[in-house]
């Protein structure tokens, strides 16, 4: 007997035998069983997530001579028929090689014949998408008004491709990525079934590595079949698809964190000595960079033991949430670009460098409770300032226009909030964003101050410098609308918001006039205490 790949030995038969698409399979039991089957479907959502499995499953469903609660029987002659391939009256289709305008022709001639056993006509049209413009032509009218014994299944990964005037006509279902959990549950009932030994670990590595799709889980446990082993495990799952150990991963990490170059580039030559690819290497670095990121704000990972979580609180310890964001950040860049590269190995090795590099790092790699102190020390500075100046014999109203007040033989020029004043609220609306999740806007306002530019203008100054990077983050839309969204709630009204540099020339202008009035403080020898009107 001709051997059969799993994720075809296994496919399901059933709506209830599905995996992870219960919001999709609810719906169309329902349907079939009120007898209100739509003309035509669109499956969409990525490889491996079951969408032409349903499609089977719905065109035996609406056939079948005994359904039960919505599900096909599976014993009838019309279902038996349709799972062996010799029932005519389901036809299913590759747009990918069938996508002319004769080939949609031909379905539009044969919908007009009625079917020889079964009670509809199903089409199942795979990979939908690839179908040229004028085949997309030639579709539409038999699709939004097909004869009442024809149904169509349209199914694709792609459905911005579809013309707007297709996706009218159909009932619109997403299928989303099945999650690590159900892979798990569902590949250890395959591995039960065909007495394969597997240890749960092994399980977990095989469906993240899925990244959601059941039949990519089901094709990595397959190879795994092919070599000879008493049980499969962790590390001879990673030893198959080439993934390096972790340890490997968290010395590199390591060495990073603690600036070492020599020794990430000697763990990269024993790697690469045993065969392993760079991309899965810089694939497991990008994921435990951002697990050790993770613990560190969350103090929750699963899928490690007990001595791994240990090495990664350790990391944790050692390494800034920032300097965590941007080695992330760094990685994904050079993933990017090692997909069009065709010297790998160098662009690696110049990466692994350039995040060793001291220089290279962004300026504030202080802890966030470090720089939460040093804010409060700040505040609590400036509250005791006007303390020492209130008990003034003289005092000198400021009007918004600029006067020159003679005292003395000296000559005070005064402008309008001489001093840099923070506004209270900052902390409170940095506070937010972290309840928000917001950690890649969080962690680059950590050092900065929020002071009143004019009426309708707050403006962000960064104190320590505003890199590159950080202005990217600063200027996406998202964060702008939600800054200036929370600005105007504490003001009460509509506001505006200006990212300043530290060295902005209105943010020195302003320094400059605060030296100015202290000098004549100085000279004068006066308490002054400046009022605004």
């Amino acid at each position: 007997m001709a051997y059969t790949a799993l994720y075809r030995k296994f496919r399901p038969l059933k709506f209830e035998d599905m995996v992870g698409q219960e919001h999709i399979t609810k719906t169309i039991r329902n349907q079939i069983i009120a007898g209100r089957v739509g003309h035509a479907y669109l499956l969409n959502g990525g490889r491996g997530t079951g969408k032409t499995t349903t499609a089977k499953i719905l065109a035996r469903a609406v056939n079948c001579l005994n359904p039960q609660e919505g599900e096909p029987c599976n014993e009838c002659e019309i279902c038996k028929a349709a799972m062996n391939g010799s029932l005519t009256d389901i036809v299913e289709m590759d747009a990918a090689s069938n996508n002319s305008v004769d080939d949609i022709r031909a379905i539009r001639d044969e919908v007009n014949f009625l079917p020889t056993l079964a009670k509809y006509r199903v089409y199942i049209i795979d990979e939908v998408h690839m179908l040229s413009t004028g085949a997309f032509n030639a579709l539409l009218k038999t699709l939004e008004e097909p004869p009442a014994h024809v149904k169509f299944i349209l199914a694709t990964t792609e459905p911005q491709k579809l013309p707007a005037t297709i996706l009218s006509r159909c009932q619109r279902f997403d299928f989303k990525k099945i999650s690590n959990e159900d892979i798990s549950r569902r590949l250890q009932y395959v591995c039960d079934q065909s007495s394969i030994a597997i240890t749960k670990e092994a399980l977990k590595i095989i469906a993240v590595l899925s990244e959601g799709a059941m039949r990519d889980a089901l094709s990595i446990l397959e190879r795994c079949l092919q070599e000879e082993s008493e049980k499969i495990d962790e590390n001879f799952v990673k030893d198959l698809v080439g993934i390096p150990k972790l340890s490997f991963v968290s010395q590199i990490i390591q060495a990073i964190i603690q600036y070492q170059v020599e020794q990430v580039l000697s763990i990269i030559k024993q790697i690469e000595d045993q065969g392993k690819d760079l991309q899965n290497l810089l694939w497991e670095l990008i994921k435990y960079s951002k697990d050790i990121l993770v613990w560190k704000t969350s103090k929750k990972l699963e899928i490690y033991s007990s001595e791994e979580l240990e090495q990664i609180d350790k990391l944790a310890n050692e390494v800034s949430k920032e300097r965590l964001l941007q080695m992330i950040y760094t990685l994904s860049e050079l993933e990017n670009e090692l997909k069009w590269s065709s010297q790998k190995t160098i662009l690696f090795e110049v990466a692994m460098i350039k995040m060793c590099n001291q220089e290279e790092t962004p300026k504030t790699q202080t802890n966030l409770e470090d720089i939460y102190t040093r804010l409060s020390n700040l505040e609590q500075k400036i509250k005791q300032i006007p303390k020492q100046t209130q008990a003034a014999p003289v005092q000198i109203q400021e009007k918004k226009e600029t006067k020159i007040a003679a005292v003395g033989k000296v000559a005070v020029e005064q402008v309008s909030n001489l001093q840099i004043d923070k506004l209270d609220f900052w902390p409170k609306i940095i506070e937010n964003l972290k309840e928000q999740r917001k950690m890649m806007l969080v962690s680059n306002l950590l050092n900065t101050v929020a002071t009143e530019l004019n009426d309708m203008t707050v403006g962000i100054v960064f104190q320590n410098g505003l890199t590159p990077f950080v202005k990217s983050i600063m200027e996406k839309p998202e964060n702008i609308q939600e800054l200036t969204r929370l600005i105007s709630i504490e003001y009460g009204k509509e506001m505006r918001i200006k990212i300043l540099d530290c060295q902005d020339e209105l943010l020195a202008k302003k320094e400059k006039q605060k030296s100015l009035a202290e000098q004549v403080v100085q000279e004068l020898d006066v308490p002054i205490n400046m009022i605004e009107e």
